[in-house]
């Protein structure tokens, strides 16, 4: 059988009222007693039914997850997913809301997380834009008793509970071993497109690229990063003007979206060896189809 609360307040040796207060992060109750709470909960391995303890309140929590608005393929089917957990929202006692911003534009991230103060929600998540008025206006709703939580990029100089998301870091070392094995031993330069150097999971997987080429594979030049703003029109402007001024590029390393712009681009490039020769290794982590 699964442990109850009646459990937990037995093991821990304390009253009902103590074990909900706990539970339910609520003041009252001394540090020793609640490390003696957590750690029956843990021993226990209570695993607590949220939607049932809502239920039993009578509550419904509202939820906001904040976008960026463009046609990144990764982020339509996050948004996706969240709308298949709105469909879900009556049983489980939420109340799931999304809102859109411009992609890597921080002052209209912060005008919208300064709305949601005025709102309340019971907790936000987005995607963040690593800068410092960012973290000031999560710095806000945190201190106005709102829990945020960040997703895909990292915003680690706030007050944000948790970061939902990949190992960046890691990502981009996976992605240089591989297209560096892809390349070989041939001499020539690696083009890095980017989103935008603003978010930091486009930085971390940059520097996870960096540094396993820089040790690995020393004979291939790195460009410095185009950043397309995960806009396919304006990928193919930029490597179009990439590809005529430079003929000896082997490999892409592609760490954002905008992707169909890369095809684009590749298609219509006048190189000496075509992509199918393998003479240009695509890699990238935020595909578009």
């Amino acid at each position: 059988m699964k442990p109850t609360v009646h459990d937990i307040a037995a093991a821990a040796g304390v009253s009902l009222a103590t074990v909900d207060r706990v539970l339910n992060r609520r003041a009252g109750v001394s540090a020793r007693t609640r490390d003696k709470v957590e750690g029956a909960v843990a021993a226990l391995g209570f695993v607590r039914d949220v939607a049932a303890a809502n239920l039993a309140k009578g509550r419904v929590y509202p939820l906001t997850f904040v976008l960026p608005a463009n046609d990144n393929s990764f982020m339509r089917e996050l948004e996706a997913a969240m709308r298949d957990a709105a469909t879900r929202s009556p049983s489980e006692r939420t109340d799931i809301r999304i809102l859109k911003v411009p992609p890597f534009d921080a002052a209209a991230l912060v005008e919208m997380l300064e709305a949601l103060v005025a709102d309340r929600p019971a907790g936000v998540a987005l995607v963040a834009v690593d800068a410092p008025e960012v973290a000031g206006a999560v710095d806000r709703l945190v201190d106005a008793g709102i829990p945020v939580v960040t997703l895909v990029s990292d915003l680690p100089a706030s007050p944000r509970v948790h970061y939902a998301g990949i190992d960046n870091l890691a990502a981009g070392r996976t992605a240089a071993s591989l297209l560096g094995r892809f390349v070989g031993d041939r001499r020539g330069s690696i083009a890095v497109l980017a989103g935008s150097m603003l978010v930091r999971d486009h930085r971390e997987r940059l520097e996870g690229f960096r540094s396993i080429m820089a040790n690995d594979y020393p004979h291939l030049a790195l460009l410095d990063e185009i950043e397309g703003r995960d806009d396919p029109a304006l990928v193919e402007r930029l490597l179009s003007d990439l590809f005529r001024q430079r003929d000896d590029i082997l490999g892409i390393y592609s760490l954002g979206a905008g992707n169909r712009g890369l095809v684009a681009a590749l298609r219509k490039a006048e190189l000496r060896r075509r992509p199918t020769n393998d003479n240009i290794v695509v890699e990238s982590l935020d595909s578009d189809n």
